[in-house]
C-alpha cells in the first residue's frame, strides 16, 4: 500500500523545514541582512522585508511572482514562530485542501493549550488586505498561535 501524501509529507518533514528556513536566509542575504544576525534576531528582518515588500510593483505581479512571493512570506512567518515562540512545522490532515494536508506551525500558547496556523493562510489574508504589512501579519500569526498577550 502507497504511504498517503501527507503520510509522505510526514516523513519528509525536517526537509520541508529545512528548506523553508534556507529560503529565509536567502531572502535575509539578498536584502543584506548576514545570516548570523539574522540567526540571532529574526526579527531583524521586519524593516528590510517590509521595504522591500513596498516597493513590489504587486498590479503587474503575474500568477508566478504572487506564488513566489506567497511562499517567501509564508517561510518567514513560520520562521518567527519557530525562532521566537518555540513553534515547530506539522503536517495538518485537511480534506478540503487539495493534496489533503496543510504544512503548519505548531506552539504552546499562553494558556498552556497546543495551537497551531497555516503561515500559507496567514499571507493569503495579508494579500487581502493590501497593502502589504509585515508586522501585522506576524502579529496575526501570534494571534491564532495564542502567544500573544491580547488574545
Amino acid at each position: 500500500m502507497q504511504p498517503s501524501e501527507a503520510d509522505q509529507a510526514r516523513a519528509d518533514l525536517e526537509q520541508w523545514a529545512q528548506e523553508a528556513h534556507e529560503n529565509v536566509l536567502g531572502i535575509a542575504d539578498m536584502l543584506n541582512v548576514p545570516a548570523e544576525q539574522y540567526e540571532q534576531d529574526v526579527l531583524i528582518l521586519i524593516g528590510p522585508l517590509q521595504d522591500y515588500v513596498s516597493r513590489l510593483p504587486l498590479d503587474e505581479f503575474e500568477q508566478d511572482d504572487w506564488f513566489t512571493l506567497h511562499s517567501d512570506l509564508a517561510a518567514y512567518v513560520a520562521d518567527v514562530g519557530i525562532h521566537e515562540h518555540g513553534a515547530s512545522w506539522k503536517v495538518r490532515d485537511d480534506e478540503t485542501s487539495p493534496s489533503g494536508f496543510r504544512y503548519v506551525i505548531e506552539g504552546a500558547a499562553l494558556d498552556g493549550e497546543a495551537r497551531s496556523v497555516d503561515p500559507f493562510d496567514v499571507v493569503m489574508e495579508e494579500f487581502g488586505n493590501l497593502p502589504i504589512q509585515i508586522a501585522r501579519m506576524l502579529a496575526n500569526a501570534e494571534v491564532a498561535i495564542g502567544v500573544n498577550p491580547l488574545t
